[in-house]
């Protein structure tokens, strides 16, 4: 009889016990022994990496398929996060080949400042056109970036107090439609309100973040991944999912998309609930966790916790982590996050493939839908660099991200 590879995997764990870790502190130094040489070992590949690959990209890369990148001419959602690695590597090193690359690859993303078709300008603006504008103190860059946050906020349902996700302006498809993910577009109306000094920006990032709390978060500190309103009452109808397993399920990558995004809207507002909704978030995490701190696509998968992967997820919940261990003192999420890195380290990095484009496997993008599963995505490989280099460069990484 041929055993499937999720049959194999799910029996390896249960041999080996598959113990959830509810205190990653109590197991710290089995991230820290090593930690800091593994962490610059990581980041040394990562830089490697995209120093071969960069030279052969042609678009912007948006997954890979047989270890290769696919591309998107117009970067999809996930197009800044490419400028945004080559961004952190120029940081790590200091090498101007890297700088030179990232400008470029950030230019080629000045028509989406004025497509206005999904809430996902700050994935696309914040990691390349803010951070150039942090780093050179070119205004161009500024100007761009504001011209994207403007077009963001044309987004907001003022009835429902939420940013639309999907669809064309003045479209009835999913018009009454929030999801998790844009926790993360937030920040960069923050940053517009800094720069600008008018509140509007963060007043909408603070409602929509507000009525992500109340109907996103659940009683039980999970998230779902969508949250369905009617557009033109704004009257809540209910949770729903597309890239999770179902609507009362936890998407894991959701999961990190909120621990980050509550943790980030605290630090550029103060609002002491945004905090606290984080850090019961990031402790439900810790406490589901398996010991390998690789997520399942889904917590609640019924194949959970033996399913298959989604490194993306580790990465977010390192670097959201790193925020709260900042903002509150508390050494567990610092553990926490270090344990997730040394795992992606150990377990996802792709050194052993002589072909992989990406730095990192074991990403899932859409289980559902079976589009890209366990393959390399940008968004995980730039969240790990990110955090790692808020670990060994704190000094560049604030440049970067304004933390």
């Amino acid at each position: 009889m041929t055993l499937s590879r999720r049959t194999l995997i799910a029996g390896a764990a249960v041999a080996a016990g598959g113990a959830l870790v509810a205190n990653p502190a109590a197991s710290a130094a089995d991230a820290s022994s090593n930690g800091i040489g593994n962490l610059r070992k990581a980041m040394d590949y990562a830089v490697a990496k995209l120093r071969a690959v960069a030279p052969t990209v042609t678009a912007f890369p948006t997954g890979t398929k047989f270890e290769k990148y696919t591309y998107a001419a117009d970067g999809g959602w996930v197009g800044g996060f490419w400028p945004g690695q080559l961004w952190m590597a120029y940081l790590y090193t200091n090498d101007d080949f890297f700088r030179q690359l990232a400008e470029s690859w950030a230019l080629k993303l000045a028509p989406r400042e004025t497509k206005n078709t999904d809430h996902d300008l700050g994935f696309l603006f914040t990691p390349s056109w803010v951070t150039a504008y942090r780093l050179t103190g070119d205004t161009s860059w500024r100007d761009g970036a504001l011209v994207a946050a403007g077009e963001l906020i044309k987004r907001f349902n003022e009835k429902g107090q939420f940013i639309r996700a999907w669809g064309a302006l003045g479209t009835p498809d999913n018009a009454g439609r929030m999801i998790i993910d844009t926790m993360m577009n937030l920040d960069l109306l923050c940053w517009a309100t800094k720069v600008t000094g008018d509140s509007k920006y963060q007043d909408i990032a603070v409602a929509h973040a507000t009525t992500a709390q109340k109907y996103m978060v659940r009683p039980d500190n999970t998230t779902c991944h969508v949250f369905d309103f009617n557009p033109d009452t704004g009257a809540a109808i209910g949770q729903n999912t597309v890239q999770g397993y179902s609507a009362t399920s936890c998407w894991s990558r959701g999961q990190s998309w909120a621990v980050y995004g509550f943790a980030r809207m605290y630090l550029r507002t103060g609002n002491r609930a945004f905090l606290d909704t984080s850090r019961r978030l990031a402790d439900w995490t810790i406490q589901h966790i398996t010991d390998d701190y690789i997520p399942v696509w889904d917590y609640r998968s019924p194949l959970a916790p033996y399913d298959v992967k989604d490194s993306s997820a580790a990465t977010v919940n390192a670097a959201g982590m790193l925020d709260l261990a900042k903002l509150t003192g508390n050494p567990r999420y610092e553990a926490a996050a270090l344990r997730f890195l040394d795992a992606l380290g150990r377990t996802c990095l792709t050194t052993k493939s002589a072909r992989a484009d990406a730095i990192l496997s074991r990403g899932t993008r859409n289980r559902p839908a079976e589009d890209g599963v366990e393959i390399g995505l940008p968004y995980a490989d730039y969240y790990m660099m990110e955090a790692i280099l808020r670990v060994l460069r704190p000094d560049r990484a604030k440049l970067a991200l304004d933390i």
